[in-house]
């Protein structure tokens, strides 16, 4: 439970397209644009020179306050009990046995083309413990099946210091459900107090703030919003890493890796003329909260001795001290094309998935299928059985025209992932009329209508 709103790698959220995807959740009464608004500490509007149509909302934020606050409201919902434990199988009810061999014929069948057979009927928790539901959302992250890469070294995780969900892995494979690999990874951490910023360029935030939540009219951090800087590495980083490339993992090419977030070995290999690459000194808080800086640009899976020589190669970094290692992380995935477009899956009755486990990367995506397929997954379990597999019960089913979360679902179910799949604003072909400034007209009522 105490990890719960923990920001496993950039305390923001937001950004091109992702800050669409927050404002349209918050439409929704989903909470990460409120507890964004509450805890951040810079607030600013990308591609604000351009019009409003790729405007990206974006904030700092900081960790302590948006994991207390995020706690404190999901401890409090009405309704609403949490359980602390780790599910290690799926229980399902299937109208017959099948053997082995039946099962592999089953876990050959097309993802596109695959049709239930079973029912969910709860899981079953590492300690033993049964608990029975008539509908489950999966919601694994990095943890299904991860493993750590740090250089050479490989562990167990899905995050630093946390367990990895190996047992959940295998009961969907026996579910007949295709499992992929894909990796990301995160950067080290910096002592803020260990930095000289007098010679980089500075990162203000806005003034006037805009905030993620419709029902926000200001923001408690807009007048001691924190300074970002930059800074960038250099030639003799870049040939640093190409000298170690041998000592590290988790640069093989055969699992893939976000695109649009690379770690800095793929940078140098793929963009070997570059002589520079930019880093963005990030806070993680409010100084009274932390001095920890996140250097955004220089995700790495280097040796840590490594890591913490190439640091003090960087203008700004000469004496910085490293709190943590950047590290890597590969995990298991379920091939998209396996779901419905409420989240549901085609070959289980009754459950649904949502974030990484289907191929997507960062929050606010993870978000965004998080309140719908557990809006779905609400829906169906208080009608029948009968009303479910006639569609007389109400869904919350997006068009690519109603928003980006319906770009996102549409993307994932028809064309699949061959790579973390991350929302852009070049993605919608609704992009004008889906914007940020406008995202409760187009789903608030919708979503009230759902009772949501």
């Amino acid at each position: 439970v105490d990890t719960i709103g923990e920001m496993s790698c950039n305390p923001s959220f937001g950004g091109i397209g992702k800050g669409v995807l927050v404002r349209e959740v918050d439409a929704m009464d989903g909470l990460c644009g409120r507890m964004a608004d509450l805890g951040g500490v810079q607030f600013r509007i990308l591609n604000r020179s351009k019009g409003p149509a790729v405007h990206g909302p974006r904030a700092q934020v900081d960790r302590v306050i948006y994991k207390r606050n995020m706690l404190q409201t999901l401890q409090t919902y009405a309704g609403l009990d949490i359980k602390a434990g780790s599910v290690a199988d799926i229980l399902l009810d299937r109208s017959t046995e099948l053997d082995e061999q039946a099962l592999k014929r089953l876990a050959s069948q097309d993802s596109t083309l695959a049709t239930s057979s079973a029912t969910v009927v709860g899981v079953r928790l590492e300690s033993g413990e049964i608990i029975r539901a008539r509908k489950v959302v999966i919601t694994t992250g990095t943890f299904l099946g991860g493993e750590i890469h740090i250089g050479l070294k490989a562990f167990p995780s899905g995050r630093k210091g946390e367990a990895a969900s190996i047992g959940l892995s295998k009961s969907l494979k026996d579910a007949g459900f295709r499992l992929g690999r894909m990796k990301t990874g995160t950067p080290p951490r910096l002592d803020g107090l260990t930095i000289d910023y007098s010679r980089m360029p500075k990162q203000l935030g806005d003034m006037p703030v805009s905030s993620f939540s419709f029902i926000h009219d200001s923001v408690p951090h807009a007048n001691d919003q924190v300074v970002c800087y930059q800074t960038h590495t250099t030639p003799a980083v870049h040939d640093m890493i190409r000298a170690n490339f041998d000592q590290s993992i988790h640069i093989r090419e055969t699992i893939r890796g976000p695109r649009y977030c690379p770690s800095l070995e793929s940078k140098v290999k793929r963009f070997s003329e570059k002589e520079s690459h930019l880093i963005w000194l990030e806070p993680e808080g409010l100084p009274e909260h932390t001095s920890t800086v996140y250097p955004n640009g220089i995700s790495n899976t280097m040796p840590e001795d490594i890591q913490q020589k190439f640091l003090r190669m960087i203008p700004g970094l000469e004496n910085v001290v490293m709190t943590q290692p950047g590290y890597g992380v590969e995990y298991d995935h379920v091939d998209p094309r396996e779901l419905k477009r409420t989240l549901e899956t085609k070959r289980v009755t009754g459950l649904y998935m949502a974030g990484q486990i289907n191929g997507t990367t960062g929050y606010e995506e993870a978000a965004a299928q998080g309140l719908l397929a557990g809006a779905n997954a609400g829906l169906a379990a208080v009608h029948s059985k009968a009303e479910c597999e006639s569609q007389e019960a109400p869904q919350l089913t997006l068009d690519r025209s109603d928003g980006y979360l319906g770009v996102l679902i549409d993307d994932l179910i028809t064309r699949g992932v061959n790579e973390p799949y991350r929302v852009f604003t070049a993605r919608s072909e609704y992009r004008l009329s889906s914007r940020a400034n406008n995202a409760d007209l187009r789903l608030t009522r919708r979503a009230a209508a759902l009772g949501l």
